[in-house]
């Protein structure tokens, strides 16, 4: 688990996910960063260890810890420079120790995008620079954001909603339908996966009438994969496709931009959505929420979506492994 920003609620909710182990069941993990991040807001056991094979041994006392590089003065709620390039350390041994197959999962802390741009990070998210340190095109990477009752896809992210059509392609919108129905088979054990596709304006566009986004790239990407046997409906207006009825319907909603897709997974699970990188050949998980520097240090984090996150990482590991096994 990478720590994320020093200055945010990541070294809390580390914390309490690790007091909660017996509890929630989870498997035993290792933190990445600072411990003087965790120090300055928690004053349980941390074992620093100095490779990860000691973490099992060491985790049923204490929370284990693999120390980065002092990035300096450790302030809960004031992020700095040093702090980002602290969460970005991390993250970078964090994911490599995954590539490699020192760890079986990788759980990321959250981190300041606005901090990070700062120090030159040139990737849109942590989703991106995953993808790129495990030698994955940003095409074939999706973030997929998971709660009890909701699984949702944002074909974009974090671009402005105005630049949103522009960027659409029939190629785009298929590459991340694959992704996501390779993605469910491998983490989530679905075997024929149902895709239910959003539409980009009000009422679906009504056939052209308030917009064409529906006729030139969702109709053509949704026949393709139908004929490729894929299960995929739409395109629905969003505003009729995440009450209970509608979600029954299908295993993940395909948005076409950010808060299409996050508002109602946040609304539904806002203290349990996991953030999922599907099409990677890691396991990687974070919990979908911020660094929330308002509330850091002051012990009123709730550690679920972290806890979530630990355990969605744990059982998609062990169904790839079954999954890899049934091929």
């Amino acid at each position: 688990m990478s720590l994320g920003d020093p200055a945010g609620i990541g070294p809390e909710i580390a914390a309490k996910a690790w007091l909660s182990r017996d509890r929630a069941r989870l498997a035993p993990f290792f933190a990445v960063g600072d411990i003087r991040s965790i120090e300055a807001v928690w004053l349980g056991p941390v074992a620093r260890i100095r490779d990860p094979r000691e973490a099992v041994e060491a985790f049923g006392s204490a929370l284990p810890l693999l120390q980065v590089e002092d990035p300096g003065p450790i302030t809960p709620g004031t992020p700095n420079l040093e702090g980002a390039r602290c969460s970005l350390d991390s993250l970078e041994m964090a994911a490599g120790l995954a590539r490699s197959g020192t760890a079986r999962a990788l759980v990321t802390g959250p981190v300041s995008k606005q901090q990070l741009y700062a120090i030159g990070f040139a990737h849109p998210g942590q989703t991106e620079f995953v993808a790129e340190r495990c030698g994955v095109s940003s095409d074939n990477a999706v973030m997929m954001l998971a709660g009890p009752t909701l699984k949702v896809v944002p074909v974009t992210t974090h671009v402005p909603l105005a630049e949103v059509s522009a960027l659409l392609s029939v190629e785009m919108i298929v590459a991340k339908a694959r992704a996501t129905v390779r993605g469910l088979q491998r983490n989530f054990g679905i075997e024929r996966p149902r895709l239910a596709f959003a539409g980009f304006n009000p009422h679906a566009g009504e056939n052209g009438a308030i917009g064409r986004e529906e006729i030139d790239f969702l109709i053509p990407a949704i026949e393709i994969l139908r004929a490729e046997g894929i299960e995929a409906s739409g395109p629905t207006a969003a505003d009729a496709m995440f009450h209970a009825r509608a979600r029954a319907e299908y295993d993940a909603a395909i948005c076409l931009y950010h808060d299409q897709a996050l508002i109602p997974l946040k609304t539904l699970h806002f203290d349990e959505g996991v953030n999922v990188t599907l099409g990677l050949p890691i396991v990687r998980t974070a919990p979908d929420h911020g660094t929330a520097f308002g509330i850091a240090g002051q012990d009123i984090a709730n550690p679920g979506a972290m806890i979530a996150a630990l355990q969605l990482a744990a059982r998609a590991t062990e169904t790839r492994a079954a999954y890899a096994c049934a091929a």
